[in-house]
């Protein structure tokens, strides 16, 4: 049975007393006996205190990327073992800007997820097309082929550490977020392209929505059946925007 999850992707914004700041808010504002997942992945610098911070609470931390390899000569990288030696298991990859900014591809993510799952870790797997492949309606194909060349080179027993999160490129950050029945659609053909290759375990994987997600459209988006929660950016940086969206899902 899949999990409605939400997750706070934070981006490099918050130093270490705003991170404290906006993780006690959120203890506050966030209850302790939802039956959804939280999840907020602040800033490299800022991981070992959130863990530590929200140790008895119903918060999971996750980080926001990682290096494929385990260790060795790449200056700046953090490797699956560093994060897991401070209480994070849990994993963002193949977030957009890390494909756009940082040219990142299905290839080098493939080797991520392994490490990740190497380290018995739990992936949120990213992915989704730009405006331009929508336009062209190729959106489809680019979503089938990211998944395909990312993640589809799993076993089976995997996908219990994964996590899938659709976010079309042209609404992270822009204000535009695909309709709720764009999300479903998209949503629907992600299961089924994971049930064509994995079979009945599709039904048991958590899709999350990213893109511009707001406490004023969150409850319509996360009524559709086959999205299972969001992966939030901005409105993740405000304490109320946050819980309210985490409202909309229960």
């Amino acid at each position: 049975m899949r999990q409605k999850i939400v997750a706070g992707n934070w981006k490099m914004n918050k130093n270490a007393e705003e991170t404290e700041d906006l993780l006690n808010e959120l203890i506050d504002k966030i209850p302790h006996d939802l039956n959804v997942q939280v999840i907020v992945a602040p800033t490299f610098v800022n991981l070992a205190s959130a863990v530590d911070h929200l140790e008895f609470t119903n918060i999971t931390v996750a980080a926001q990327n990682m290096s494929q390899y385990e260790s060795g000569a790449y200056t700046g990288e953090i490797s699956a073992g560093m994060l897991k030696s401070i209480g994070v298991d849990t994993v963002i990859l193949g977030h957009s800007e890390r494909r756009a900014y940082f040219h990142e591809t299905d290839s080098i993510l493939a080797y991520k997820v392994d490490a990740a799952l190497f380290n018995n870790m739990r992936v949120i797997f990213c992915f989704g097309e730009e405006l331009k492949d929508r336009q062209d309606k190729q959106h489809f194909n680019v979503v089938e082929n990211q998944l395909r060349d990312g993640l589809f080179h799993i076993k089976n027993d995997d996908w219990e550490h994964i996590i899938l999160a659709y976010e079309p490129f042209w609404a992270i950050g822009t204000g535009e977020t695909a309709s709720p029945e764009q999300a479903q659609e998209m949503h629907e053909f992600i299961r089924e392209t994971v049930r064509a290759r994995y079979g009945t375990i599709a039904d048991d994987v958590s899709i999350l929505y990213g893109g511009s997600v707001k406490p004023d459209n969150a409850r319509e988006i996360f009524s559709k059946p086959d999205v299972d929660g969001g992966l939030i950016g901005g409105a993740a940086l405000k304490a109320d925007d946050f819980a309210a969206i985490i409202d909309g899902i229960v």
